[in-house]
Parts: structure tokens; C-alpha cells; sequence
């Protein structure tokens, strides 16, 4: 892992909840991005061999409308000036380029994201989404990244916070709909056998609501993905505000798991599109550069494939 990532200094987007934008969702808060550090973009090159794969529909229409979680720093945020960043805008845009088309974000609340492709709002979903045997009932996952979950708390850790087992019985919070809740539930008999009772687990609608229960002490902890927990323990507050609790046992967080693009098992010839796209960027570099820019390089996937959780039961 990064040694960035390592740092006990933390969080997020919370810094910046004073901004306020609405794109398509009342009453949501946006993310400031920082200046990048990492590497420029470089330009990517059309592939005419991966955009002969793209399904005629997509062709004619000149478009992929991608439904996304908007803010969830660093996968999609806001720069200074209002506009879109992250790495999964990044990725969205390399994949455009291999592919002939543009792939459009659309803000989507997570909850409803994957009805969003089912009722045909949108065509895929680009949103930091956990590639889970579950989700493959409806979905097929094109994966482009590999973490775990980390457990961020207030700063100066006042719970006293250094395992997932010191989380029993205590209130923590997590972002409705995730997956965090179910892998917490986990640990439910652990926490008894210890001689505590379950962690108390609250789901809230968005993140920075997660984040904004953290602070204000109605939640010990956040749990969450890893590559956002140590976004926002680089940036909020100028890393004043929240730690990331460092478990030896666990270097690269809990429960690692694929994160991919999230398609409807109807459109596989879709699928199949995108992870020649995938590939290669990954062959030609940009792959490496986008993650390099957010310092996300430890969390690249080894090889890139479809639905590479199937295994996991």
C-alpha cells in the first residue's frame, strides 16, 4: 500500500460541505477535489478494433449513459472550477476514447442505481460499485480495481479504536445500500463470543451523511472503502479532522474485493466492448497514469476481467 495511505491523518469531502451544487439531485453536497498530484493525463487514442466490438445501439447513438453516485471522492468529485474529476470520471473518459463514444456521467443516487439501468434511464453504472456474487444476479461487472474497507473515526481516534472487534456494541455508520453493512453483520457472533453484542449499524443515504455522523459523534466510525477513507484522510480539513484506524492484521483494509463497471446481464455484447476498452488502456498506460494521479496504483487490478468475485462465496 501507498505510504500515504499508511498515515494515521485523515478526511473528506466534508471539508468543502459549504459548496453546494445541484446536478439532478436536490439538496446534494459536492466534493472539492485538490489539485492533482499525480501525473498529467495523457491523450488516449481511438482503438478501431475495440470500437468495432461496441453494439450498433451505442454506435448510432454516439453516447453511454453512465449512472453514477455523485460526489464520492476520489472515484467522482468536483474540481475547483465545478467540474467533474475522480478516477472513475478519468476511467470513463480513457474508455470513451477506446471505444468511439462518449460515456456520460449521470448523478444517481446509489439506492436506485441499479433500477436506473433497468428501467432504462441509464446503460451502465461507473460509481466505486463492489463486485458481489449477489449484484451478479443482475449484473455483469467489468473489474478495475482492487481494495478493501477501512474504518475511519474522529480525529485523535477518541473510541479507542484499533480492530473491527472494538467496534461491537458501539454505533457506526455506513452509506445505504453498500455492502459495508452486510460484511459488519459478519461479525456479529465474533462480537458475542467476545462477550460484547453486535456492532450497532446505522445506513444512511450518502456518504458525506456518513462522514456528517462521524463528526457531530452520532457514529464512532465510518466504515468504507478504502481508497475514500484515505482520500479523506489526505484532504478534509487539511487532514484535521478524521483518522484511519491501521490494523496490522489487515494491511490493505478489510474484506478486499473488485470494484467494476456495472452492466445488465442483457447487454453482455456491452460488456464484452468495455473490457476490450479496459484492456487497453491498461496496455497502453493510461490505465496506470489515471490511478497514479489520485495515488491509487495499490489498488490496480492484476488482470482485468469480467466478474471476478464468482468465486467467492
Amino acid at each position: 500500500m501507498h505510504p500515504k495511505f499508511r498515515a494515521v491523518k485523515s478526511l473528506t469531502v466534508l471539508a468543502t460541505a459549504g459548496l453546494a451544487l445541484t446536478l439532478g439531485l436536490a439538496g446534494c453536497s459536492t466534493a472539492e477535489a485538490p489539485a492533482a498530484s499525480g501525473p498529467a493525463l495523457p491523450e488516449v487514442k481511438a482503438d478501431p478494433a475495440v470500437a468495432a466490438l461496441l453494439p450498433e445501439r451505442f454506435k448510432n447513438a454516439g453516447v453511454i449513459k453512465v449512472a453514477s453516485d455523485i460526489p464520492y471522492p476520489p472515484m467522482e468529485m468536483f474540481d475547483e472550477n465545478q467540474q467533474l474529476t475522480g478516477l472513475d470520471y478519468d476511467l470513463a473518459q480513457a474508455l470513451g476514447a477506446k471505444l468511439g463514444v462518449k460515456l456520460e456521467l449521470q448523478t444517481q443516487a446509489f439506492d436506485s442505481i441499479i433500477p436506473s439501468l433497468q428501467s432504462g434511464k441509464n446503460d451502465i453504472i461507473i460509481s466505486g460499485m463492489n463486485d458481489t456474487v449477489e449484484r451478479q444476479q443482475t449484473l455483469d461487472f467489468v473489474d478495475y480495481f482492487h481494495a478493501g474497507f477501512s474504518i475511519l473515526v474522529p480525529e485523535g481516534n477518541p473510541g479507542n479504536i484499533t480492530t473491527v472487534l472494538d467496534l461491537c456494541d458501539k454505533p457506526v455508520a455506513v452509506q445505504k445500500s453498500t455492502i459495508q453493512a452486510k460484511i459488519l453483520r459478519g461479525y456479529d457472533q465474533k462480537c458475542i463470543d467476545s462477550g460484547s453484542k453486535p456492532i450497532q449499524i446505522s445506513e444512511l443515504p450518502i456518504e458525506t451523511d456518513v462522514q456528517t455522523a462521524v463528526r457531530s459523534g452520532k457514529a464512532i466510525a465510518d466504515v468504507v472503502d478504502s481508497a475514500v477513507a484515505a482520500y479523506a484522510a489526505q484532504t478534509a480539513g487539511g487532514g484535521k479532522i478524521f483518522d484511519i484506524i491501521n490494523d496490522p492484521a489487515n494491511p490493505a483494509g478489510y474484506e478486499p474485493v473488485h470494484t467494476g463497471i456495472g452492466v445488465l446481464k442483457k447487454d453482455s455484447d456491452l460488456s464484452e466492448a468495455l473490457l476490450a476498452a479496459l484492456k487497453a488502456i491498461i496496455a497502453d498506460g493510461s490505465y496506470e497514469t489515471i490511478l497514479a494521479k489520485y495515488e491509487l496504483t495499490d489498488y490496480a487490478v492484476k488482470e482485468a476481467g469480467i466478474n471476478l468475485e464468482a468465486d467467492k462465496k
